[in-house]
């Protein structure tokens, strides 16, 4: 249960430094800068933790499907950015894949 929450924090991690990045305009402010950098460390040695039992192929495809749609949700939220029709679909055939994974795999540590 641990990988999963080291997981889930993250991919968190990672989603706001990803979203912090517009912000720091190329790494010349400093507090969003701080948080991209912070954010992203944090991202990467959480999911290092988390190979210790979830195999990396299943690891990053979770990391990479939850971390595209939160980025997308957050741009569209707080970046007014557009998410049309095909976005939509999209992002929601990248849910079903992060779901079926989950779900269905045996390759999935539980």
């Amino acid at each position: 249960m641990q990988q999963w929450i080291f997981l889930s924090i993250a991919i968190v991690s990672e989603v706001i430094a990803t979203s912090c990045l517009k912000a720091a305009e190329g790494f010349t402010r400093f507090w969003p800068s701080l948080v991209v950098v912070v954010g992203y460390l944090l991202a990467f040695y959480l999911l290092s933790l988390t190979l210790k039992t979830i195999p990396v192929g299943v690891a990053y495809a979770i990391w990479s499907g939850v971390g595209i749609v939160l980025i997308a949700l957050s741009g569209w939220l707080f970046l007014e950015q557009s998410l049309d029709t095909p976005a939509v679909i999209g992002l929601t055939l990248i849910v079903s894949g992060v779901l079926v994974i989950n779900v269905f795999s045996r390759t999935v540590a539980h």
